[in-house]
């Protein structure tokens, strides 16, 4: 644990890439190869899962730390996290313990076989053992959220270098479902194909967004300029429902989320599809409801992800299809070194081959001659149900990540609306100190009523300024929560409304983030709950 709490230590002080990557290496040099697998699980998102619940963790941390209730919420709300509060809080000691990472996660894992009371025993010892340091990161472990600020690409870079194998192939096997206990260093970095999983999805190809990150859209002049001639590329509908790829090895199936989510049982309308596939095919594609031949708004979706069973109705109002991308593997083999119009052409000889083509769809090609004809036919998108258009290259190869130059997406411009800032709360991390997370409302006649929660969009600078105002403009406390004085008017961007009972305005938005600080705009004139049904349609 000292070397691993280390290792995040050093990795937090620096904002250097190679620097980053020095310290990764230098880590998994010096660690036993157990080590080595939980921290790459650690960093690619595979968190133990949490035997003791927030609550006792709090109450017992209280106890050891011997303060009242109001002195340890005053602290978290200062620091922002709670892994971090009970480190800062616990008593001063002088104690190590030399037990590995690996010996301590096995520990954490081993306590759902524990009472309560020996689960508080163990971790009171367990914190009396470690300094402040190990304690964060231990907490951060034992609360299953740890986080930290490094890119899969930087681990895998680090991995590449000290054993000599590429970062496409590395990725490829840092994909699907593996544990630490069971998938050894050795299988990782032993010689090609020796450890292939045939659950084993390919790492995703992102496309870059076209528009500025003040979502300003290019002109079709600034396209060509960019982009080159427009017969260089294919167009297609951008969707917005759960990218996957779909596999079929030996005769077996497999649905892989973007999120390294196994989720086959979830979709068992696909089923009958992808066992009628070819042997060795993986396709990436989009899972979308479908209804009538349309996609459906991607809240009817929703109401299917994380059920843990799918009852009848359910799988009635949310019939679900394929939109097929690209074709990432044929007949067992890997051809995403193939050009982008050889795995098209693929692609369509599968899907002129299936018994159910409600199902398997493939992803249309939008024919145009120009970049301004294309900027017409997406204007057409949103009542197409979809999110804009993509651009491929027509030559490219299916990379890994997102890749500047052969992917690019152009979305539509987000629906929009002027509201007034109700309530504030701090963030996390290093904003554990500002206000950055708000609480927005419209008027419904002469009050005003909450309807989303944004925390992006605004500068540095412009965090700051608010943050004073909220400081300066409390009107009353609901723990974490400050309402302030309705002033403030903010132009809020979202991708699509939908009605819900859940939420006092009738409305749930998708992905709304603030555009911009309305400054010239009164409070008065920010827009109506009438106004903003009407994008309902």
């Amino acid at each position: 644990m000292k070397a691993f709490a280390q290792l995040f230590l050093s990795l937090d002080e620096t904002n250097k890439t190679n620097e980053k990557v020095r310290i990764l290496k230098d880590y998994l040099l010096s660690v036993p190869d157990t080590d080595k697998m939980h921290m790459l699980a650690l960093f690619s998102g595979r968190k133990p899962k949490r035997q003791i619940n927030a609550t006792l963790v709090r109450t017992w941390a209280m106890e050891a730390s011997h303060i009242p209730v109001w002195l340890f919420e005053e602290s978290y709300q200062v620091v922002g996290d709670l892994a971090e509060t009970i480190a800062l809080l616990l008593p001063q000691n002088n104690n190590s313990s030399n037990k590995t990472l690996t010996e301590w996660i096995a520990e954490i894992n081993s306590l759902n076989t524990k009472t309560e009371e020996e689960r508080k025993q163990w971790l009171l010892a367990s914190w009396a053992m470690l300094d402040t340091q190990e304690r964060f990161v231990f907490n951060k472990l034992l609360t299953s959220s740890f986080r930290v600020g490094v890119s899969q690409s930087l681990v895998i870079k680090a991995l590449a270098d000290i054993s000599n194998h590429d970062a496409a192939t590395l990725t490829h096997r840092m994909m699907g479902k593996w544990e630490p206990e069971s998938y050894t260093f050795d299988q990782l970095v032993q010689a090609e194909g020796a450890s292939d999983d045939v659950s084993r999805p390919y790492p995703f190809f992102l496309a870059y967004p076209i528009q500025e990150t003040s979502e300003k859209q290019k002109s079709p002049d600034e396209l060509q300029a960019s982009l080159g001639n427009a017969d260089e590329w294919q167009a297609e509908w951008k969707w917005d429902g759960i990218r996957a790829q779909m596999i079929k090895r030996d005769g077996q199936i497999f649905i892989w989320s973007r999120g390294e989510d196994l989720a086959t049982d979830k979709f068992p309308e696909l089923h009958q599809f992808l066992y009628a596939l070819p042997e060795g095919t993986v396709i990436d594609g989009e899972i979308l409801s479908f209804k009538n031949g349309m996609p459906l708004p991607f809240n009817v979706l929703q109401t299917r992800i994380g059920r843990k069973n799918l009852s009848k109705k359910i799988l009635e109002d949310s019939p679900v299809a394929v939109i097929a991308y690209d074709c990432l593997e044929y007949q067992g083999v890997d051809i995403r070194g193939k050009m982008q119009t050889e795995r098209r052409a693929i692609l369509e000889e599968l899907q002129l081959a299936t018994t159910h083509p409600e199902i398997f769809r493939i992803s249309e090609i939008i024919t145009f001659e120009s970049w301004n004809e294309l900027e017409r036919i997406r204007t057409q998108s949103r009542s197409r149900i979809a999110e804009g258009i993509m651009l491929k290259r027509k030559s490219a190869h299916y990379q890994v990540g997102r890749r500047r130059g052969d992917w690019w997406k152009w979305k539509i411009d987000p629906l929009s609306i002027d509201a007034v800032m109700i309530y504030a709360q701090k963030g996390h991390g290093r904003r554990a100190d500002l206000y950055t997370d708000y609480t927005f409302a419209v008027w419904d006649g002469d009050k005003l009523v909450p309807f989303a929660k944004a925390y992006s969009g605004l500068t540095d600078e412009e965090i700051r300024k608010v943050d004073n105002f909220v400081k300066r403009n409390t009107l009353e406390k609901f723990g974490p929560v400050r309402t302030v004085k309705p002033q403030l008017v903010f132009e809020i961007g979202f991708e699509g409304i939908n009605k819900s009972t859940r939420h006092k305005s009738g409305i749930a938005l998708r992905f709304p983030r603030i555009l911009r600080w309305r400054t010239d705009k009164p409070m008065e004139e920010a827009d109506t709950l009438e106004t903003l049904k009407a994008l309902l349609g």
